[in-house]
């Protein structure tokens, strides 16, 4: 499989638009779904997602490797996708101090839990815009705060706030959930 994909890559590499469409078909869904969990609307992240496509296939020979062709389109479609909302939006962040001090045992013990059955969908549809693009390049793309900072043009210590919110946030949702779960039984 690995051969029979280096020879499509190589084949878009020179224009072959069979070989695009077969790229398309193949990444396409798992590049919507990042898309989508960055600007929460279909029709949008179908716009990012053909935009990202377009961008990839001109640029597709700047891609060193067919290996990390995933990645690389990956990062097209997530750079596409804050670009889109930074033109199209505004992003409400609460500027606070972040206290570093904040106790991070409880926090991390959170993520250690086992929680099983968990829509993302359904969680990135409800978490605030602001939260969630943090935490998405925090975990997802695994931003340091400081490339975070930079990529959303907010300070390091907003991304630091909004991330731990979002824990919060997300630990608040989940809890929810799971009494809601108890209080039907």
């Amino acid at each position: 499989m690995q051969n029979d994909f280096k020879t499509t890559f190589n084949l878009a590499i020179k224009q072959d638009r069979l070989a695009q469409k077969k790229i398309f078909e193949q990444f396409s869904g798992k590049m919507l779904s990042i898309a989508k969990s960055y600007v929460q609307n279909q029709t949008d992240a179908e716009d990012v997602l053909i935009k990202a496509f377009h961008k990839c296939f001109m640029k597709i020979e700047d891609c060193k490797d067919f290996k990390s062709f995933e990645f690389w389109l990956r990062k097209i479609v997530v750079n596409d996708s804050i670009s889109f909302i930074r033109k199209n939006k505004s992003i409400l962040y609460l500027e606070t101090d972040f206290q570093e001090n904040r106790n991070e045992a409880e926090e991390d013990d959170f993520w250690e839990d086992d929680r099983m059955n968990i829509d993302l969908k359904d969680i990135f549809s409800k978490m605030p815009e602001g939260y969630r693009l943090v935490f998405n390049l925090s975990v997802f793309e695994d931003k340091k705060h400081q490339e975070i900072a930079e990529i959303l043009n907010i300070s390091e210590g907003t991304s630091k706030s909004q991330l731990s919110k979002a824990k919060k946030w997300l630990k608040e949702f989940l809890n929810t959930q799971e009494n809601e779960k108890h209080n039907k039984r």
